[in-house]
């Protein structure tokens, strides 16, 4: 496909390359309605990424709202599999605030989910769509990938207790070693289990040299499956090319009584915050009664209206002046002429106020003369 890339803004090309991307493997489009029960998304506000939620009254009384999320209602509409997995791919307007306005915003968002018997080729195949994804947007991008299972498993082993666990994942997330340990000397936890997590949260980067850490270190404190299945995930990535876009890092950290398993962000170089976020959700489904497992990932749009935005010298290659009476067939071949030739072209009798072009034409019985050219 063809994406006119100077008519079309940077998140409407990037929906068409993730489309494209997403329907290569497999990835069946999504299609839901603007509205859902407000109750659905009150019963689930910590997974949402905003919990300002746009809400009406129906015709019938009942509260819906303005969906802020497409993750919640591919769940509520997909039925358990037996031994194959569903995958879906969306491109959904949601409605909440947004990051760059902070004001209420519909935002074209992109993502995909992969529900059923999810097993280590369906978890790498997300991670890898996910790097392709970036791509697609830039290639100056990185995605850092995390383990919620290993991580829990050293906060639980090194006898963090219930109370704190909120707290001690906050200062994860920030790494934060400093406070982790006054956290631990407020619970008479030992120095040498305290540098334990300590190690896990300073330890990131390069993924080979965190894996050796983990299987030197961490591996007490953890099960050895679970260091198995990201070196396997890890080593499949860089068997591929992707070795380069990605990170290991254990501060990427999503709410833990929805997630597990492997979570992830997407960067992309020039925009401050993740453009990309993802991960295993097993516990949201097993919240919404479901028995399946699942993966997926959203793209955050709204993050790239201003990716590579440089201030525009000209609005308009070409403003042609032509007056009443001026041959209607001569105007409009001088016009196709100029467009088949890539040009922006504005007809007007007079030049607009505050329109800024490069040549200004103006059309008369002798042809086309040049009255101005700041090419």
């Amino acid at each position: 496909m063809d994406i006119k890339t100077n008519v079309l803004k940077n998140e409407e090309i990037a929906i068409f390359k993730l489309r494209q991307l997403y329907g290569k493997y497999g990835y069946s489009q999504y299609k839901m309605s603007k509205f859902e029960e407000y109750d659905l998304y009150v019963r689930n506000k910590d997974f949402l990424v905003s919990d300002s939620i746009i809400t009406f009254t129906d015709t019938n009384g009942k509260l819906l709202a303005l969906k802020p999320d497409v993750t919640l209602s591919i769940i509520k509409n997909t039925k358990d599999t037996g031994n194959y997995v569903n995958k879906v791919y969306y491109n959904e307007n949601v409605y909440r605030i947004s990051k760059g306005s902070h004001s209420y915003k519909e935002i074209m968002q992109s993502g995909l989910e992969c529900i059923g018997e999810i097993d280590a080729y369906n978890i790498y195949e997300v991670l890898m769509l996910a790097a392709e994804s970036l791509i697609s947007i830039s290639d100056d991008c990185v995605l850092d990938i995390s383990d919620l299972d290993i991580l829990s498993d050293v906060i639980d082993n090194i006898g963090i207790s219930a109370e704190n666990k909120k707290n001690i994942l906050k200062c994860v997330s920030e790494k934060n070693t400093h406070e982790i340990a006054n956290i631990c000397n407020s619970e008479n936890i030992p120095e040498d289990k305290c540098n334990i997590l300590k190690k896990l949260v300073l330890t990131y980067g390069e993924p080979n040299k965190v894996i050796k850490t983990l299987e030197e270190d961490i591996a007490p404190y953890t099960k050895k499956e679970n260091i198995e299945l990201l070196k396997t995930i890890i080593v499949a990535l860089e068997n591929n090319g992707y070795g380069s876009r990605v990170r290991i890092d254990f501060s990427v950290i999503n709410d833990m009584s929805y997630y597990n398993g492997i979570v992830f962000k997407g960067f992309i170089n020039n925009i401050p915050t993740g453009v990309l976020s993802g991960g295993q959700y097993d516990k949201l489904m097993k919240k919404m009664g479901k028995k399946s497992r699942a993966i997926g990932f959203a793209v955050y749009l709204d993050m790239l209206e201003r990716f590579n935005e440089t201030d525009k010298i000209f609005d308009i290659d070409t403003i042609i002046l032509y007056k009443d009476g001026d041959d209607l067939n001569s105007l409009n071949d001088t016009i196709k002429m100029l467009t088949e030739n890539g040009k922006s072209v504005m007809a007007q009798k007079s030049v607009p106020a505050d329109v800024k072009y490069k040549q200004l034409l103006k059309l008369n019985d002798k042809g086309v003369i040049i009255i101005e050219n700041h090419a």
